[in-house]
């Protein structure tokens, strides 16, 4: 607890000391406008695309002691000229007394107190208006009266944000900033690039009198910009120079004399920054937000509505750090990658080249469908506008344009233009869509496909329905010479990008998983005829999986090009890849002994104290004939590095087989909750999940890196509510099929399900990993483990009995 602790009354993380390993951070906002904050307030934010509309410099490579984005100055008037500190501890490293900043659900609350000043800033959004607000209190906690004057500080970037790098003669050509003078005192620094000065201006102001401001990083730093952030030369004056920037680096750095605080006084300073198109319309919301009660309003708002989404499941268990995680960070981790696909993150800079991904976003959206599956929508339409006739799909896509490419299989001429997994993802999208809402019409809603004409319009259009079926044929009609699915370009793990002609044994089960949704589905709907289709091509990919795939203890990964294994004992690297056995026993086609071997070889070849590697042993050279998986160091990311989203794929497949210790045991050693206590190792937030943690063939094995944005997070959300608690929604009812440790006496969640609560108790008495064979509805005995439906919107009570 070296830095930091949960408050889970309040469902955030406090850190308390600033100077995390990494900069650990916080989303505001959406995709529509928002981006992150960090633990010492600086802020990436944009207003749509963040390649394209970018407001904020945030250069997350430079060190973290210097101003990122945004900060904030305090500065005291002494005898001998003036005091300054930031509140922040960026970038004055000031001597803090107290420094806590509230990690919340859509905002963030930095405080601290310095020299007898105490600062409490708020950070957010609001839901209703594209803003960002910072909440400032300031509070004299000595005995004596000061004189204090406050600073906000905004670095500006070029909307296009890769430009800002590229381009430096361009760039600063366009930037300019205005002041626009109101009543009171008060004043709107407005920022734009020359070209949209009557379309998209940027701006800051704030609820008080603004007594002078700068907008020009040079003249802010003083000494011809050799001053520095720690010292600004130009806050030793009595006031900034109010000169309006018409070129270079823009910024926005506003003085507010609070004037004298006596002992216990507390004034209150509210900042917007947003950007307009309309000025009239946007001054009717800048005079609102510059009300205290409107403020405030709306911070309980953005609350009230997190806390909804997250009361649609809880938990009680034996294992806090698992109710933690579930309850809270687990659920709100799945809401912001929903929000952000991989658009924009420390380690995901958002400057153009990568959008939302048809297989990340398709996984994504499954993570919260049991929250809000409705706001899934909007989105699953996109990813299905972005599918081609064949069936296949494009890998990526711009929301702003619905611009979509191949991603990086247009880069080398001897691959395949598709990955042989994206269209598949899809599926089971839209199955749990239709599991958790019953909203069948879904499926007859018609959505255009990809391909267009000359003039850029779509040349056919097909229901939701059709879409799937056609994913299906596609993968149906391009299989290798042994009978499984091709590659393409790559599957899930884009790393290895075999010639063509690979088959990718992750598509095989992939697709059998696909299939045994859509046929369960069809059942559903009474298409038999289709589903009987369905069968056979499941049986006869099954056929072939078993009769290509397995090598003796465990299941290949891939058959190259020239038609030999790879993730085979006969490899003298990468023998043993983690995805080629948890999805044969998710699939169902790997026969019971051979699932208990191949998770066995799991245990024992792949799994650390920090996570279950990707493959081992690691490729210790570039090859070629393999692609991007040989680019890194053995132990780190998809070469024999623990790829964290993978990991709840074998938490699954070890319930799948009722070994619920294992699966919990996998569980918690990638919890990130667990990993507070050792965060000099694991770096990186441990209120969510990573991308990647080095594996043990790296030096520093544990180290975590790209935070937030992960698929880890559905997969994570989903095995432990789905899968280790077992209660997943069905066409038909909720079925209530747990896998736990054995020590376990029960536990208690509460679902909305189809605007039904269900209150359910898993009684554990016979201390079993698995076995649900009678339920108490109501008080009435129901033989199996599903409930039904309700429709009359009344809680309702369940008792599950784990007997054998």
């Amino acid at each position: 607890m070296k830095y930091g602790f949960f408050d889970n009354d309040n469902k955030e993380y406090i850190i308390t000391n600033p100077k995390t390993p990494v900069k650990w951070i916080n989303y505001i906002g959406t995709l529509d406008f928002g981006g992150f904050v960090d633990q010492t307030g600086g802020a990436l934010l944009c207003k749509g695309d963040p390649a394209l509309n970018r407001i904020v410099k945030y250069i997350p490579q430079l060190p973290d002691s210097q101003v990122k984005g945004e900060t904030l100055y305090l500065r005291i008037k002494q005898d001998n000229g003036y005091r300054l500190l930031s509140p922040f501890f960026i970038p004055t490293l000031s001597k803090y007394d107290k420094y806590e900043c509230r990690v919340g659900t859509g905002y963030s609350i930095i405080t601290s107190e310095i020299m007898g000043v105490r600062t409490e800033v708020t950070v957010f959004v609001p839901i209703d208006s594209q803003r960002e607000i910072r909440d400032i209190k300031i509070t004299n906690i000595s005995n004596e009266s000061i004189d204090i004057d406050v600073i906000p500080f905004v670095e500006y970037t070029h909307f296009e944000a890769a430009k800002q790098f590229n381009n430096a003669d361009w760039v600063p050509q366009t930037m300019q900033s205005k002041a626009i003078k109101q009543e009171n005192g008060k004043t709107i620094l407005t920022q734009y690039a020359f070209m949209r000065k009557t379309t998209d201006i940027n701006y800051f102001t704030s609820n008080l009198p603004m007594d002078s401001f700068e907008t020009d990083r040079k003249r802010f730093l003083g000494d011809n910009g050799y001053g520095t952030y720690m010292n600004p030369l130009s806050l030793r004056n009595d006031s900034l120079s109010n000169y309006e920037a018409l070129r270079e680096d823009n910024i926005a750095a506003a003085m507010h004399r609070l004037g004298i605080l006596h002992p216990g006084e507390t004034r209150r300073l509210m900042t917007q920054l947003g950007q307009y198109t309309d000025y009239d319309k946007e001054m009717l919301e800048i005079k609102r937000y510059r009300r205290e009660e409107v403020v405030d309003k709306s911070l309980r708002q953005l609350k009230e509505k997190w806390h909804q989404n997250l009361s649609k499941f809880s938990v009680q268990t034996p294992c806090e750090d698992f109710n933690t995680l579930v309850n809270i960070h687990s659920p709100k981790q799945c809401l912001t990658t929903k929000n952000w696909s991989r658009f924009l993150s420390l380690y995901q800079l958002g400057l153009g080249k990568r959008g939302i991904g048809f297989r990340d976003t398709s996984q994504d959206l499954i993570g919260i469908m049991g929250i809000c599956p409705h706001e899934t929508l909007d989105m699953m339409e996109k990813l299905l506008s972005t599918q081609r006739l064949d069936g296949s799909a494009m890998h990526q896509f711009y929301p702003s344009t619905m611009e979509a490419t191949t991603g990086e299989s247009s880069d080398l001429e001897d691959r395949y233009d598709f990955y042989g997994d994206d269209h598949l993802w899809v599926i089971q999208t839209v199955c749990h869509y239709l599991k958790e809402t019953a909203h069948y019409e879904f499926l007859d809603k018609k959505v255009s496909y990809y391909n267009k004409d000359k003039q850029g319009k779509s040349v056919e259009e097909g229901t939701v329905f059709e879409h799937l079926t056609r994913a299906i044929e596609f993968t149906e009609q391009h299989k290798g010479e042994d009978g499984l699915p091709l590659l393409g370009f790559a599957d899930w793990n884009d790393c290895v990008n075999l010639p063509k002609g690979a088959q990718s044994v992750f598509n095989a089960n992939l697709y059998g998983k696909a299939l045994i949704e859509m046929i369960h589905l069809l059942e559903f709907l009474g298409n038999t005829t289709l589903a009987v289709k369905y069968e056979s091509y499941y049986h006869s990919m099954k056929k072939a999986f078993n009769e290509k795939c397995w090598d003796g203890a465990w299941f290949i990964r891939y058959i190259d090009h020239k038609g030999k294994p790879i993730g085979s004992r006969k490899n003298t690297k990468g023998k043993i890849y983690t995805n080629a056995q948890s999805w044969p026993i998710i699939s169902g086609f790997a026969e019971r002994d051979k699932a208990i071997m191949a998770l066995d070889s799991v245990e024992k070849y792949l799994n650390t104290d920090n996570g279950i590697k990707l493959s081992y042993p690691g490729y210790n050279g570039y090859n070629p004939n393999l692609g991007g998986v040989s680019t890194y160091p053995p132990g780190t990311k998809e070469n024999g590095g623990i790829f964290l989203h993978a990991n709840p794929w074998v938490i699954i497949a070890e319930t799948l087989v009722g070994n619920g210790d294992r699966a919990f045991q996998y569980y918690q050693q990638i919890n990130p909750i667990a990993k507070n206590d050792r965060i000099d190792t694991f770096e990186v937030e441990p209120y969510v999940y990573p991308q990647n943690i080095l594996g043990d063939e790296h030096p520093q094995f544990g180290l975590g890196r790209n935070s937030w944005l992960s698929g880890t997070a559905s997969w994570a959300y989903q095995a432990a509510t789905q899968y280790i608690l077992g209660i997943r929604a069905d066409y038909d009812g909720l079925i209530i099929d747990p896998c736990i440790p054995k020590a376990w006496n029960g536990f208690k969640v509460k679902k909305k399900f189809r605007d039904t609560l269900y209150s359910i108790t898993v009684e554990n008495r016979k201390h079993l990993s698995k076995g649900t064979e009678r339920l108490m509805v109501d008080g009435k005995e129901i033989i199996g483990n599903k409930c039904p439906l309700f429709k009359d919107g009344k809680e309702h009570t369940i008792i599950a009995y784990m007997e054998n």
